[in-house]
Order: C-alpha cells, then sequence, then structure tokens
C-alpha cells in the first residue's frame, strides 16, 4: 500500500514536543559526564559542525555557547574542516568539537570528527538522533535524542530535538544547570503547534505569495536560515535568510506584493528588527513576527503575529520558532500537489566515497 503524501513529515512536526521531553530528559543524564569533561579539560575554543540543516543548527548553538561561556565559539560546515582545516583548527590550542548530524552517518561530519581525534585537536561532543552510528563512535560525550528519529528527508522533529540539546549543553558549558522550568516546554509546544497551524495554511497559499524571506539575528540566524531550508526543500520555493539589518543592504530589492518576511524577533533587538519589518510592509510586502512579546511590537510592523510566549526561558523557547515555520513549508508543498515526505533531489543522508582534503 502506497504512503500518502505528506504524512510523515505532518506527523513529525506535529509530534515534536514528544521529541523535546526526549531531548531534555537526554540532558539529565548526561549531565554528571558533562561536569566530569569539562574537569578534566578546558577548551580554549569551541567549535560546532554540521552539513545542512545541522550547520544551521550549529551557528545558532554556536551564538548560544560563546554567550553561556565566553569562550570563543564557532560553527563551521563540516567539509571545510576536511578541505580547509588550517582557517578551522589551531594545533596546540585545546578545542571542543561539538559535531551534529541526525544520522550520525553523514560523511563529511564524521569525517571531520575523525580527522579532529586523529590529529589530537580536543575532545568530542557528538548530538545525533542514532545511537548506533559511526558518528557516536568517535565522540566523548554522545547526546542521542532517539525520540526525534524521522522517517521523511527534511528534517523537521529532528532538528528540533537535537536544538533542545544543543541549547542545553551551552547553558551547562556555562557551568550552568538545565532550569526546572524547561520542563514546561514540551507542553507549551503541543499549544503553539495547535494554535499556529491555521495561519501556516494561508501563510503557504501559492496565488499569494511566491517569494519568502527569513530574518533572524544573533541566536536567531541559524533559525530562520533553517525556517528557508525547509521552505526550499519542501515547496520548492524562492526562500532566503539574512540577519534582520542586513536585509536592508541590498536584498530588500528584491521585495514586492507577493513577499512574505518572517521575523524571528528577539528581545534585545525588538526595536531595530520591527523597524526593519515595517520598512518592507511599506514597500509591499506582507510581514509575519514571531515573538514572545507580542503586545510590545509597534504599530505597523507585522500582518500576522505568532505568539512563542514569555513562559519559557531563554534559550530554551527559541525552539518554539520552528513548528509554525515548518507547518508552513509543509501545507505550501502540498497545496503545490508535491509530496514534502520526498523533496526532489534529496536524500536523508549524504554518503560520499573517495572523500579527501587538500
Amino acid at each position: 500500500m502506497s504512503d500518502r503524501p505528506g504524512q510523515y513529515t505532518y506527523s513529525e512536526i506535529t509530534s515534536q514536543a514528544d521529541a523535546w521531553e526526549n531531548a531534555l530528559d537526554v540532558l539529565s543524564a548526561s549531565e554528571k559526564a558533562l561536569r566530569r569533561l569539562l574537569t578534566e579539560f578546558s577548551p580554549a575554543g569551541i567549535i560546532h559542525t554540521g552539513c545542512g540543516s545541522t550547520y544551521y543548527l550549529a551557528l545558532s548553538a554556536a551564538a548560544l555557547t560563546q554567550r553561556s561561556t565566553g569562550i570563543p565559539s564557532r560553527a563551521t560546515p563540516a567539509s571545510e574542516i576536511i578541505l580547509f582545516p588550517e582557517t578551522i583548527l589551531t594545533p596546540n590550542i585545546p578545542s571542543l568539537l561539538i559535531a551534529i548530524s541526525r544520522s550520525g552517518s553523514t560523511t563529511e561530519t564524521v569525517e571531520a570528527a575523525r580527522r579532529f581525534r586523529a590529529n589530537g585537536y580536543g575532545r568530542i561532543v557528538t548530538i545525533t538522533n542514532c545511537d548506533d552510528c559511526p558518528l557516536v563512535e568517535l565522540a566523548d560525550i554522545s547526546l542521542v535524542a532517539t525520540a526525534g528519529r524521522e522517517r521523511s528527508i527534511a528534517q523537521t522533529r529532528s532538528f528540533a530535538s537535537m536544538w533542545v540539546i544543543a541549547a542545553g549543553l551551552a547553558v551547562m558549558l556555562g557551568g550552568g544547570s538545565i532550569p526546572e522550568s524547561w520542563g514546561n516546554l514540551p507542553d507549551r509546544g503541543r499549544k503553539l503547534i495547535k494554535a499556529a497551524e491555521h495561519m501556516a495554511i494561508g501563510l503557504a497559499d501559492p496565488d499569494r505569495y511566491e517569494r519568502y524571506f527569513f530574518l533572524g539575528s544573533g541566536p536567531n540566524y541559524g533559525l530562520a536560515c533553517e525556517a528557508m531550508l525547509k521552505m526550499k526543500e519542501m515547496s520548492q520555493t524562492h526562500s532566503e535568510a539574512y540577519h534582520f539589518m542586513e536585509f536592508r543592504h541590498g536584498p530588500k530589492s528584491m521585495v514586492n506584493g507577493q513577499t512574505l518576511i518572517v521575523g524571528l524577533v528577539s528581545e534585545r533587538g525588538m526595536a531595530e528588527e520591527t523597524a526593519v519589518l515595517r520598512e518592507m510592509k511599506e514597500l509591499g510586502a506582507t510581514t509575519l513576527a514571531l515573538t514572545s512579546a507580542p503586545d510590545s511590537l509597534p504599530d505597523g510592523s507585522a500582518d500576522f503575529v505568532i505568539n512563542i510566549g514569555p513562559q519559557i526561558p531563554l534559550p530554551a523557547r527559541r525552539v518554539l520558532y520552528l513548528p509554525g515555520l515548518q507547518l508552513t513549508a509543509y501545507h505550501r508543498s502540498m497545496l503545490k500537489g508535491l509530496d514534502p515526505d520526498h523533496p526532489a533531489n534529496l536524500d536523508a543522508v549524504v554518503r560520499l566515497e573517495g572523500l579527501s582534503g587538500e
């Protein structure tokens, strides 16, 4: 019997709060091992790496980690570690590599971790959804959210579950503990998914919108990139991601009456970020703001609002930016007669043969 188009993607988006709960359990169970690692090893730098969605996760996680630890933290595609290691790694400076991969089998990520280990650059922590995979075998500590596993190709539930782990890891690397209030995250997520779906259907309309821009700054930039990628993968739609204030520097020339500008609005940058949304609205775009403080949005900045709510403290609540945008990409794919479970030209895991660097 053939599968219904989109059935796995939809199930994975709408069930992801359960995977967040699993991710919180993984963090709790791993806390002692992480503390022990940090007692034995003091990194001078922290590198987050992945490919595709997990590279975008790495961008967000690196920003969170530097803020939490004060240790220089950066994100890089795994292929850069392989092809141009001298631009990423520094001999004799101990580093912590945080390698992220849904399958734990992506060739570039596994090879980057293998070379990092073989050359003695430091320690490795891995974040995956698979507990029996090559990447885990290379890890000093592996953080595995098995409830995030997926059957569809585009990452949704898996990304969010690994993001919760990465956010918690940033807190722990900074010497903190996971607040009890993070335990409220799954329930908040379930409510948000139900509340956001009707709006997502309207914002997915192919007759109304032809191009999408996702804006986010600081730790939100990586999440904006991931939302952009989901729109491309699932619905084959023109979409791009930018830092908020960078959007004025050229990209706004693409704005027209069939443009949706999506802003992942932060608390710190609200005034500046909503000013960008207001300006794009004046140019003819429709604007959507995702915010934890909807009552503070300036008038005229947003046509639509998704309230992610202030109930969950940062950085955990940033994962709440994801479900509504994933649902928008899913519904646009379905409205266009596509199958979001099987995006064109894509495989669930990228495996390469004969990979070698310079």
